[in-house]
């Protein structure tokens, strides 16, 4: 069975918050091109960058499964999933580094540096990518015969 709409989107909040949290914890303590940043506001920036991907995440879900059933198999090659960077990459980019939104996040006095943006953006989606089409395939067995849900 495909993974269904409900599916993919649940999916993408858990495995983008546990598996991206874990990810951020790590990197937070080893993130380049910050200088006289503390840890909290590390992983403040970071959380509030997955919180922005997960929220995003939900709405290009629905744009996706628009386009999916203008496919002959309704489904996505496993290649797109990791070429969607890309536009939903653009988007975050615009709303975290630009701050487009209020500053309900991010403190007024640290900004996420453009590199560290693209450290974190690139690094948390391969792991998130590997992680889904990998390892939880494997301890996940009927997550592929419930559509992809998780509840």
């Amino acid at each position: 069975m495909l993974p269904t709409l409900n599916g993919r989107i649940q999916s993408r909040i858990v495995i983008t918050l546990i598996i991206g949290g874990l990810w951020s914890l790590l990197i937070a303590l080893f993130l380049p091109g910050v200088s006289g940043a503390s840890y909290s506001d590390k992983l403040r920036a970071l959380l509030g960058l997955l919180i922005v991907l997960t929220v995003l995440g939900i709405g290009w879900e629905l744009v996706y499964h628009g386009l999916m059933q203008l496919r002959w198999e309704k489904d996505w090659p496993t290649l797109f999933g990791l070429v969607t960077i890309v536009n939903e990459g653009t988007l975050a980019y615009v709303l975290v580094v630009h701050r487009r939104f209020d500053h309900w996040w991010f403190h007024d006095d640290y900004r996420l540096p453009r590199s560290t943006f693209l450290f974190a953006l690139i690094t948390t989606w391969l792991v998130v990518w590997l992680w889904a089409n990998g390892p939880m395939r494997v301890f996940t067995v009927h997550w592929r015969f419930r559509g992809g849900r998780f509840v």
